[in-house]
C-alpha cells in the first residue's frame, strides 16, 4: 500500500480512525498492564514507576512521536541498565539509589532532546547489528538470571550475574512449592500460548492470561494472609510479599530525583548509558515498525529522540522508569489494526484510568506471575535462534556478538558495548580497512546516461557509511540508481543491511537500484548479507 492512502494524522486523524485505534489502544493496555509492574520490579523500582512510565508514554509522548505506529513505555532493554544504577548509585539503599536514577533519567532525558535538536536520529549507524543482538542477548540471560528466584519464591545469596547463573541448579531444593506453582504456570501458559496458531488464541494478550491464573493461584493459596504451611516435613512461608505492592493513591507513587551526585564520575557514565541505550533501543524500534508499517510510512526520526526525551525529562521528576518505542507491544499494535499515533495515547489513558479506578485489583497480581512473564521475555531475547542466526552471517559477526554478550555480563552494558564496537573495528582493520577510512567513507556520485552511480572506494562499514545515508535521502524517487563497490576493500553486514533496505524501499516507489561489483568481494559466509572483502593474490 502506498503513503498516498495513509490514514491522515493529527485530529483528523482521530475522527477518521479512533474506534480501530481505540480498540488495538485496549488490546496493548491488556499487554502492557503486566509489563509494566513486571519491568518496574525487575529493574528495582517501585511498581508504580513502571505505571508512570507507560502512562506518560502513551498520553504525552505519543503526541510528540516521529513514529506513527510504536508504542511508548519502559522495556525489558533498560531492565539492566537501570538496575546496575539503582545498585552503583544506593550502595545498598535502594530508595537513594533510585532518587539518584530519577536525577540521572532527568538528565540522560535532557540529553537525548538534544540529540534530536543537533539531528542525531542517525545515531543507530554507529552501533553494527551484532553488537546490538549481543547487547539483548546479554540483558535476556540477566533478566533470566534475576528473575529465576522471584518466579520459585527464593532468595539467592548471590549479588553478581555469574554467580545467580551458578547458583540456579542448588536454590531448585529451596522452592517454595505454591510460589513456584505460581511462576511456573506463568511461563508455560506463555509458552503455549505462543506456539499455538488458531486466530482467536493468537489476539489473546499472554501476559493478561498469565497474570490472571496467577491472580486464581493466589487466592487458592491464600497468599494475602501471612501463614505457613508444610509439605514433605518441611515448611515454607506465604505472606503478601510476594503481591505487588501499590500505593492506595497514585499521588503516593510519586518519588522526586536527588541530585547530590552529580558531581561524581559514576553518576555521568550512568547518565551516558541510559542516554544511549534508550535512544539506540528507541530508534531501532522505530527503524523495524516503518518496515512492517502497512501503509509504508517513515519516522522522523529526530523527532523520535525529542519526544522520548521530553518524556523521560518528565518522568525523572515524577518517579518513574526511562521509556523507549516498544519492539513487542508495537507489533502488537500494528496486528491489532492500528492505524495512527492515536491507539499509543488510547493506551496510555487506560492505564491511567485502571490505576485510578481498580488500584485493589493490582495489589492482587502475584510478584512469581510477573517474574515468569519476564522469564519469557528474557529466553526470547537470548534464544539459542539467535545465536544460530548470528553464526549464520559470518564468523566476524558471531564473535563481535560473543565479545559483547559476555562482556556485558560479566562487566556492564556500556563496557559490553565498546568491546564489541573496538572487536568490529579491529576486525575491518585486519580486512584491510584504511585507518583513515573507519570513520570517513570514500564516496562520490555522478550522472551518466541519464543514471545516478554512486561509486564507492576503500570500505563500506557502520562507522562510515553516514554520509551514504544522507546521499541517498536526497536521491528523487523513481530514478536509476547504481552504486558500483569495485574500487571497495571491505563491505560490512551493517551496511548490507543498510543497503538492502534501501534498495527494497526505493523500488517499493517506483525506482530501481543496481549494486555493481559484488562479484569480485568474497563473502565471508553464505548469508546473503554476510561481510565481503577482497582477496589479494
Amino acid at each position: 500500500m502506498s503513503l498516498v492512502n495513509a490514514p491522515l494524522d493529527g485530529i483528523p486523524g482521530l475522527k477518521q480512525n479512533w474506534k480501530s485505534d481505540l480498540i488495538s489502544g485496549f488490546v496493548i493496555f491488556l499487554i502492557a498492564l503486566p509489563l509494566c509492574l513486571g519491568i518496574a520490579m525487575a529493574s528495582g523500582a517501585p511498581p508504580m514507576a513502571g505505571l508512570l512510565s507507560g502512562i506518560v508514554g502513551g498520553i504525552v509522548v505519543s503526541l510528540l512521536s516521529g513514529s506513527y505506529l510504536t508504542i511508548n513505555g519502559p522495556a525489558a532493554g533498560l531492565i539492566a541498565v537501570v538496575l546496575h544504577s539503582i545498585t552503583t548509585l544506593g550502595a545498598g539503599n535502594n530508595q537513594l539509589g533510585f532518587e539518584y536514577t530519577l536525577a540521572v533519567i532527568v538528565i540522560a532525558g535532557a540529553i537525548q532532546v538534544g540529540l534530536g535538536l543537533l539531528r542525531a536520529g542517525n545515531l543507530t549507524v554507529y552501533f553494527p547489528v551484532s553488537v546490538v543482538h549481543g547487547m539483548m542477548a546479554a540483558i535476556g540471560i540477566i533478566i533470566i538470571s534475576k528473575q529465576f528466584y522471584f518466579a520459585l519464591g527464593v532468595t539467592p545469596q548471590s549479588k553478581s550475574i555469574s554467580g545467580l547463573l551458578m547458583e540456579m541448579p542448588s536454590s531448585l531444593a529451596k522452592v517454595n512449592p505454591e510460589i513456584g506453582i505460581i511462576g511456573i504456570t506463568s511461563i508455560l501458559i506463555i509458552a503455549i500460548l505462543g506456539k499455538l496458531k488458531h486466530p482467536m488464541i493468537k489476539k489473546l494478550p499472554a501476559p493478561l492470561v498469565a497474570v490472571l491464573a496467577g491472580m486464581l493461584l493466589a487466592v487458592l493459596f491464600n497468599v494475602k494472609d501471612a501463614h505457613s504451611y508444610t509439605v514433605f516435613n518441611m515448611t515454607y512461608e506465604i505472606s503478601p510479599k510476594f503481591l505487588v505492592n501499590l500505593p492506595d493513591k497514585i499521588s503516593d507513587g510519586i518519588v522526586f530525583p536527588n541530585f547530590a551526585l552529580i558531581g561524581k564520575g559514576i553518576f555521568w557514565v550512568m547518565v551516558a548509558t541510559v542516554a544511549l541505550i534508550a535512544s539506540i533501543e528507541s530508534l531501532l524500534t522505530a527503524s523495524a515498525i516503518d518496515k512492517v508499517d502497512p501503509y509504508n510510512r517513515h519516522s522522523n526520526m529526530n523527532k523520535e529522540l525529542i519526544a522520548k526525551g521530553v518524556g523521560n525529562f518528565a518522568l525523572g521528576w515524577i518517579g518513574g522508569l526511562p521509556i523507549i518505542a516498544e519492539v513487542v507491544r508495537s507489533s502488537a499494535n500494528i496486528n491489532n489494526g492500528a492505524k495512527t499515533r492515536w491507539s499509543n495515547f488510547f493506551h496510555g489513558m487506560f492505564l491511567l484510568v485502571f490505576v485510578l479506578l481498580l488500584p485493589n485489583i493490582i495489589h492482587m497480581i502475584p510478584l512469581a506471575s510477573l517474574a515468569g512473564i519476564l522469564i519469557m521475555v528474557g529466553v526470547k531475547l537470548a534464544s539459542p535462534t539467535e545465536f544460530y542466526h548470528t553464526y549464520k552471517r559470518g564468523w566476524d559477526q558471531i564473535l563481535v556478538f560473543l565479545v559483547t554478550l559476555i562482556l556485558t555480563i560479566v562487566e556492564d552494558l556500556l563496557v559490553g558495548v565498546a568491546a564489541g564496537i573496538v572487536t568490529k573495528l579491529l576486525i575491518q582493520l585486519y580486512f584491510g580497512v584504511p585507518l583513515k577510512n573507519l570513520f570517513l567513507s570514500d564516496i562520490h556520485f555522478e550522472y551518466n546516461d541519464g543514471n545516478i552511480v554512486f561509486v564507492i572506494k576503500k570500505a563500506l562499514i557502520f562507522s562510515n557509511m553516514i554520509s551514504l545515508k544522507r546521499d541517498l535521502a536526497k536521491i528523487p524517487q523513481g530514478r536509476h540508481l547504481i552504486i558500483k563497490v569495485d574500487s571497495v576493500e571491505f563491505i560490512g553486514y551493517s551496511a548490507f543491511d543498510f543497503l538492502s533496505d534501501f534498495k527494497r524501499d526505493y523500488e517499493r516507489n517506483g525506482g530501481t537500484v543496481t549494486i555493481d561489483g559484488l562479484e569480485s568481494l568474497h563473502p565471508l559466509a553464505d548469508h546473503s548479507l554476510s561481510s565481503r572483502h577482497r582477496k589479494h593474490i
